[in-house]
């Protein structure tokens, strides 16, 4: 009797460790709301930096003239205003005042090379996902203090849609002011 409860017993242990490690598994597979979000900011990001490392130095003062294009955005202010705009949204998930350089969304004056143009876009994604990574079940879906860009109307995870819906709304434009300088967009030569 004592061999049978004890062959019970180890059965019962290894039973136990089984579906603890399944569980495991099960939860280190489920990602939380800022992981899936920062996925396709990583995503975001890799497409835009590609853009704008894409159009030449020389081309970045580039606005298109032709048809209803009349005070349009250069090139160069298209990147800035997508970076600022970045940083503003990330503070907003963060509940922080977004950094003074980000101003009125257009990005600090005094960038005016392309080398330095992209640093602060790749600034702006590195504040992002620092902002994204504190998105959580228990704080996505509550409103935002009243420094948000939405004046309280808005929440973590809804800033970190409106962050992504505006990065690919510029994205497309960037790609528009490459093709009509004869460059095909990175992401597009798959």
């Amino acid at each position: 009797m004592k061999a049978m409860n004890w062959v019970f017993a180890i059965a019962l242990v290894m039973a136990n460790a089984t579906g603890a490690k399944a569980q495991a598994d099960k939860a280190a597979d489920r990602r939380s709301s800022g992981g899936v979000v920062d996925f396709f900011v990583s995503e975001a990001e890799k497409k835009l930096i590609g853009a704008a490392d894409a159009m030449p130095a020389t081309k970045y003062t580039f606005a298109p003239t032709d048809g209803e294009f009349k005070g349009v955005r250069t090139f160069a202010q298209q990147v800035k205003h997508l970076a600022a705009t970045n940083y503003i949204l990330a503070a907003g998930i963060l509940g922080v005042e977004p950094p003074a350089d980000a101003g009125d969304e257009m990005g600090p004056d005094s960038l005016k090379t392309k080398a330095d143009i992209i640093e602060y876009l790749k600034g702006s994604f590195v504040y992002l996902h620092k902002a994204v990574a504190t998105i959580d079940e228990q704080n996505s879906v509550i409103q935002t203090p009243s420094i948000s860009p939405l004046r309280g109307s808005a929440t973590r995870l809804g800033l970190a849609v409106e962050t992504l819906l505006h990065t690919f709304d510029h994205y497309g434009q960037l790609v528009e002011y490459l093709r009509m300088n004869g460059i095909i967009p990175p992401a597009s030569r798959f």
